[in-house]
């Protein structure tokens, strides 16, 4: 075993080191990254691209699992061997070569089979963040799984098969705060502004300002005097549908004073966006329904204890909606007024952060919990991202081998479509089928492709029995599979491995939302579907 890299630096130059980064998952994504040790078992052309991906990054620490030695088809397809590479450990010279691309990281590398390490010490895994299985075979995929699901470490199997790519997660249930949808909710409250907002719109009078000073208002301001103005003249009602909403707009223009306004052309087009009913997303709604939010004890965790408080705010505090989010997107302003803006949202957030402390301490109280197990920070982060929270519940990998579980159905609705991509899930079962059987995979042996063309058929078929589905395939994408051999290609694991340190990261760091559970990748087509089964 061999242990190296050095995990220190100075806050300034890792700042500038991760700065994009930092942008992404920000410093406490990067410090959970940091944190983090994960296990990658073989290290083939798709496991050492993972954690390339990885590595740059600066997770904190990796380990590899290997047995094998390097072949001539490593050095093939496989940048970080070359032919004196051929025959030295593959989990050796693949440690080596990774450190190499990140001095804050640790790796370390044990040159045993998973089979042997499972066998010598089923607790081996335990101790990391994630698990990354590579080039495994079925049968020892499926007891690796389990185990790994009863010690609730997540595992993602990552496959690349020709021109064909595979990414299977199985996690227990995960709870997202920070999801960063694509679309940014904009949380302004014209519909119900609240009383300091209110009052700061009141103060301003667009007819007695100035020239300069009317083409630099806030166009918060512009779209919530407008409003009043449109709910005085139509019952209380806010325009609803686009017609109502393109009549809405002409009446802003109606208060431009020059061409030169742009802050009401601005207004104009945030009217979609900005000019929407304050309520509680179905999504977030479902999870503050949820029995796990109710059914609180010392052993909930943070985040339902959280989520239950957040329930008592909607209901008291907050009269039906979300604690404001206390950001606002930028615009056309004179830079004092953008500023006074801003801190009234801000004030408005801290204010609903602080009934949110008050009510999760007396949770913490009621349920035997220290009321410092959940900081004030995290309570700040909570509130920030509550419109945009996620749970999502994880299956194992036995559960999707069991065909009689109800979710095979979805598996069978799509087989039915025969350019679906779910027909290479079949595909890759039937191979591993044909691999139990007669230890290679169909086209590995050249001298017999039309007799291992038969046999595959035979192992598609008895797959589809076992899902009572009719098999239903292009014998194209048969003599495909055989002609692939179980060949890796260098392309489609690069690709299948930066996908794949995508969703390490998020499963490490809580951010943004992981698929669920099953990708898949054609090369042939560069489509990439998902599918929970």
């Amino acid at each position: 075993m061999a242990d190296t890299g050095d995990n220190g630096y100075d806050d300034s130059s890792k700042r500038v080191k991760y700065d994009r980064q930092l942008r992404l998952w920000d410093d406490h994504g990067q410090h959970a990254l940091e944190a983090a040790h994960v296990c990658l078992i073989n290290a083939t052309a798709t496991g050492t691209e993972i954690l390339k991906s990885l590595v740059l990054p600066g997770i904190g620490a990796f380990t590899i699992l290997d047995g094998e030695k390097i072949s001539g088809q490593d050095a093939g397809n496989n940048f970080f061997f070359d032919k004196d590479s051929v025959g030295q450990s593959r989990a050796k010279v693949s440690t080596k070569y990774l450190l190499e691309l990140n001095p804050d990281v640790r790796g370390e590398f044990v040159d045993e089979t998973l089979e042997s390490t499972m066998k010598a010490d089923p607790n081996f895994f335990s101790k990391f963040s994630v698990v990354i299985a590579t080039g495994v075979t079925e049968g020892a995929l499926l007891r690796l799984a389990d185990t790994l699901w009863d010690q609730g470490v997540p595992l993602l199997v990552c496959r690349s098969y020709g021109l064909i790519g595979y990414l299977r997660l199985q996690a227990s249930d995960r709870t997202i705060i920070e999801s960063r949808p694509e679309n940014e909710y904009q949380d302004l409250r014209l519909d119900q502004p609240f009383s300091a907002l209110r009052e700061y719109v009141d103060s301003i009078d667009l007819d007695q300002l100035t020239d300069q000073e009317h083409s630099h208002v806030p166009y918060v301001v512009i779209l919530l005097k407008a409003l009043d103005v449109w709910r005085q003249n139509h019952d209380g009602e806010m325009p609803k549908n686009s017609k109502e909403k393109n009549l809405f707009k002409a009446e802003i223009m109606k208060g431009m004073r020059k061409k030169e306004d742009e802050n009401f052309e601005e207004a104009c087009r945030a009217v979609n966006r900005a000019i929407t009913k304050t309520c509680v997303p179905s999504e977030v709604n479902a999870i503050l329904n949820d029995p796990l939010c109710s059914d609180l004890n010392s052993e909930s965790k943070s985040f339902w204890i959280l989520c239950r408080a957040l329930k008592e705010f909607v209901e008291h505090e907050g009269n039906g909606s979300l604690p404001v989010r206390g950001v606002i997107p930028d615009m056309l302003a004179d830079t004092q007024s953008y500023i006074k803006l801003q801190n009234i949202y801000k004030k408005k957030a801290e204010e609903d952060s602080n009934c949110m402390l008050l009510r999760v301490q007396e949770i913490l109280n009621n349920i035997g919990k220290s009321q410092d197990s959940i900081t004030e920070h995290e309570i700040k982060t909570f509130c920030k991202n509550s419109y945009c929270l996620r749970v999502l519940h994880g299956r194992s990998l036995k559960e999707e081998y069991d065909c009689k579980t109800s979710r095979i159905q979805n598996l069978i609705a799509n087989l039915e479509h025969e350019d679906s991509d779910i027909i290479f899930y079949a595909l890759l079962r039937a191979a591993d089928k044909f691999y139990t059987e007669y230890c290679r995979f169909p086209g590995q042996s050249n001298d017999d492709v039309e007799s291992d063309i038969i046999k595959i058929k035979n192992c598609l078929s008895q797959l589809t029995q076992e899902w009572n589905c009719p098999s239903i395939m292009k014998d194209d994408y048969i003599h495909e599979i055989c002609r692939w051999g179980g060949a890796e290609i260098h392309s489609v694991a690069a690709f299948v491995g930066g996908t794949a340190a995508q969703e390490v990261i998020k499963l490490i760091t809580g951010q943004y939302v992981p698929f669920n559970n099953t990708l898949i990748y054609s090369a042939i087509t560069h489509n990439v579907s998902t599918y929970c089964l």
